[in-house]
């Protein structure tokens, strides 16, 4: 090629990089609103308090977020939809505690480790033992007591079947021996309703929607479920202080995960904002309004929970010979 041709060749491929447009730079996540699936229907514990929070995660990401609520076979539903969701960080899942339950009482088609990746425990919600208040146990341990008197006399009830409430009894029965038959409601609006009305003497249900039974005087408050009481009710001591069971502990906790390969960047950041918003003044007021204590761990935190949860909940279900109904 000769001198001329050269200098020809030069100057055309710089005329082409120069009309050729300038690549766009990567836009940064998130691009596009992101789909949250709750996986219980509007209303419940799960509902408002995802609704609580989505708000200013939005405004944190600076994209819309949609809720979808995916209700059925105790959140088993939703939590399919979001195995089967692409893995871009555009879907995530908020669900309840009882997704360390469920595979032990669904025939599920995910596996709760493999396909999901641990985003963050957004906030921790005991169960609140209740009594109706001409039951005969004014205390747990009363209520122990005259359980062990009795056994198999007395009754309390659940909002359904493996769920979480059903499950604090069992172990209750499991760690102090007593002997009360379950009653399994479809919810706990009907099985508030009958231990209010004195048709069962004893309830196992989440803080909110037992709370304002106690608050109102038509239930007494016994105890709750966690480790450490709850700021929603201070005054209400917990199971493991009041029995001296230092390992009992159901937490019906909501979290949120993201679909197995999610990008590991979209994660941190939606864990990043989770961790800033629930520690907000006025998220954490709301969230206590509904009984719910504000906590946002990590993902590492979440994972050994899930991890540690299963093996429990494993064991409980075997031993209580707990079936859905």
């Amino acid at each position: 090629m000769g001198q001329f041709s050269k200098h020809v060749m030069i100057g055309l491929v710089q005329a082409c990089a120069l009309a050729m447009p300038a690549s766009a730079p990567a836009q940064e996540y998130p691009a596009r609103p992101i789909r949250l699936i709750v996986t219980f229907p509007p209303g419940g514990t799960v509902d408002i308090t995802a609704r609580i929070v989505q708000p200013r995660l939005s405004e944190a990401l600076g994209q819309t977020g949609v809720i979808e609520n995916r209700g059925g076979a105790g959140g088993a539903v939703g939590t399919e939809a979001a195995a089967k969701s692409a893995p871009d960080g555009y879907t995530f899942l908020y669900t309840l505690s009882s997704h360390t339950i469920n595979p032990f009482l669904y025939k599920l088609s995910y596996d709760v480790e493999r396909d999901f990746a641990p985003v963050s425990l957004l906030i921790s919600v005991p169960q609140l033992i209740a009594a109706n208040p001409n039951a005969p146990a004014k205390t747990l341990k009363e209520l122990v007591a005259t359980a062990k008197q009795r056994p198999g006399f007395y009754s309390y009830a659940s909002p359904g079947a493996g769920t979480p409430g059903h499950i604090a009894a069992e172990l209750l029965k499991l760690k102090t021996g007593i002997d009360i038959v379950h009653v399994p409601y479809k919810g706990g609006g009907p099985a508030s309703a009958d231990v209010v009305g004195g048709q069962v003497p004893y309830l196992f249900l989440t803080a909110p929607a037992a709370l304002p039974f106690t608050r109102s005087g038509k239930l007494r408050a016994l105890a709750v479920t966690t480790k450490k009481r709850t700021a929603a009710a201070p005054d209400v001591p917990t199971v493991a202080e009041e029995l001296g069971l230092p390992d009992y502990e159901v937490d019906s906790w909501c979290a949120m995960f993201a679909p197995a390969k999610t990008p590991a960047a979209s994660v941190a950041r939606m864990y990043k904002e989770i961790a800033r918003v629930v520690g907000l003044p006025e998220v954490k007021q709301k969230l206590l309004e509904q009984g719910a204590d504000a906590v946002g761990s990590s993902p590492e935190e979440l994972e050994r929970l899930v991890k540690s949860e299963l093996k429990t909940w494993a064991a409980v279900i075997r031993e209580a010979g707990i079936k859905p109904e």
